[in-house]
C-alpha cells in the first residue's frame, strides 16, 4: 500500500490549527518539525509540564493520506495559505527495519555502552546495556542521559546503594548495577516506566527493585540519581535530599542552564550542588549530602 505525503510550511504559530484540519479532512497521521532544522536558523524549544511550549516560527507540517484521498480537496478544505506546500508518494515498507536503523550502539562515558538488541556490542569488554527503544524515557540517546550515565562510570564503586527516582526505563540503575552498585531501587509513577524497568533490568541479568513513587521509599543510599525536570526536582528536594545518605552524593539532571541556581537554592538545606557536566543547553548539577 502506497502513501500520500503532503508537507506544508507555515507560521509557527498556525501550525497546530493546521495539524487538527488535516487530520479532521482525513489525515492518518500529521508530523509538525521545525522548517529551519539543520540551517543556522534552527532553534530548540522547551517546556515544563503543564506549561505551553513555542512553536517555531517557521513549522513543518507533514500529513500522511491513504493512496484513494482527494488531497487537493482536503487542503483546500482545512483554510491553509502555506508558506511552500509540496505532495509526494510514499511506497510502503519495512517500517520496523527502517526504524531499527535509526538506532545504533550509544556510548556514554568511557566504557559504557547502550545497544539495542538487533546489533552486535561494539566493544564486547566493556559495560554493554541491553536496551531497546520503548514507551518508557530512557534510551541513552538524550544528552541528559548520556551526561548521568557518564556520571555514574564515574562515581560508582563496589557496595554502592543506588536510588534512582523517575527511573523510566530503568537504564541509569542498571548501569549502576552493572558498574558495580550493591543494590539499587527505581521508582517511578508511570505503569508503563514501571513495567519497562523491570523488563530491562531481567534482560540485563540484574536486580532491580521497582517501585511506585507513590507508594513510599524505603531506607535510604548512598547514591541518588534523577533525570526529570528542573520543576519537578525543585518540588521532590525534600524526598531525594532525605533518602540520600549523609556523605552521599546526588546528580541531579533534565536542568536547563538557566534553571540550575533555582534547583541548586532548593537543595541548599542537604548539599552543595555544581556542574558537574554540560552538554548544549543541558546541565548535570551533582554534590554530596551535608
Amino acid at each position: 500500500m502506497a502513501w500520500q505525503r503532503v508537507t506544508l510550511i507555515v507560521p509557527g504559530a498556525q501550525a497546530e490549527a493546521l495539524s487538527d484540519a488535516l487530520e479532521a479532512q482525513g489525515a492518518i497521521s500529521t508530523d509538525l518539525a521545525d522548517a529551519d532544522a539543520d540551517t543556522a536558523a534552527e532553534r530548540e524549544i522547551f517546556a515544563e509540564p503543564g506549561e505551553q511550549a513555542a512553536f517555531w516560527q517557521r513549522c513543518r507540517v507533514t500529513a500522511l493520506f491513504p493512496e484513494t484521498s482527494d488531497v487537493s480537496a482536503a487542503l483546500e478544505s482545512s483554510g491553509v495559505a502555506a508558506l511552500h506546500a509540496s505532495i509526494d508518494r510514499l511506497e510502503d515498507a519495512d517500517w520496523v527495519a527502517l526504524t531499527q536503523r535509526q538506532f545504533e550502539p550509544i556510548r556514554a562515558g568511557q566504557r559504557l555502552w547502550i545497544v539495542p538488541t538487533w546489533h552486535e556490542a561494539p566493544r564486547p569488554g566493556d559495560v554493554n546495556i541491553v536496551l531497546d527503544p520503548g514507551a518508557a524515557f530512557g534510551t541513552g540517546s538524550h544528552p541528559t542521559t548520556r551526561m548521568c550515565l557518564a556520571w555514574l562510570e564515574q562515581n560508582v564503586h563496589a557496595g554502592d546503594s543506588v536510588l534512582d527516582y523517575g527511573c523510566g526505563s530503568g537504564i541509569l540503575a542498571i548501569a549502576a548495577l552493572r558498574l558495580g552498585a550493591e543494590r539499587a531501587t527505581g521508582v517511578d509513577v508511570d505503569p508503563l516506566a514501571l513495567e519497562a524497568a523491570r523488563y530491562n533490568s531481567s534482560r540485563n541479568g540484574v536486580v532491580l527493585d521497582v517501585r511506585d513513587a507513590r507508594g513510599g521509599i524505603d531506607g535510604t543510599f548512598t547514591i541518588t540519581v534523577a533525570n526529570i525536570l528542573a520543576n519537578p526536582l525543585r518540588m521532590l528536594a525534600p524526598v531525594i535530599g532525605s533518602r540520600t545518605q549523609p556523605g552521599g552524593v546526588l546528580a541531579l539532571s533534565g536542568i536547563l542552564e538557566d534553571q540550575a541556581d533555582a534547583v541548586v537554592e532548593a537543595y541548599a538545606p542537604w548539599a552543595a550542588l555544581e556542574p558537574a557536566a554540560r552538554d548544549g543547553a543541558w546541565v548535570l548539577l551533582a554534590g554530596r549530602r551535608c
